[in-house]
């Protein structure tokens, strides 16, 4: 049985070849990246989300307007008694 080398006679002969970039990994070591149309939109409403969820719940010109209405002592009347129970019983309504 003999024992035959794959490669060259010198196994030195290859080795300095390999330390150079050629014009293909040259181009290779610059980054890059594409994002889909789907992942913008996407990022459009979690960024979107994140303004609602940051924003107030409270908004003052309403809380203004009501507390004007009720220092009124002519805003509370029976039409508006009635409106708030029936509003009051539909919420309790299991039909």
């Amino acid at each position: 049985m003999s024992i035959e080398r794959l490669g060259p006679i010198d196994p030195i002969h290859n080795y300095g070849k390999t330390g150079q970039a050629g014009p293909n990994q040259r181009q290779r070591n610059s980054d890059s990246i594409s994002v889909s149309e789907e992942a913008r939109l996407k990022s459009e409403l979690y960024t979107a989300n994140e303004v609602v969820r940051s924003s107030s719940d409270v908004r003052a010109d309403r809380v203004q307007e009501v507390k004007n209405k009720l220092q009124d002592p002519n805003y509370i009347d029976d039409v508006v008694l009635n409106t708030v129970a029936e509003r009051i019983i539909g919420l309790f309504d299991t039909e």
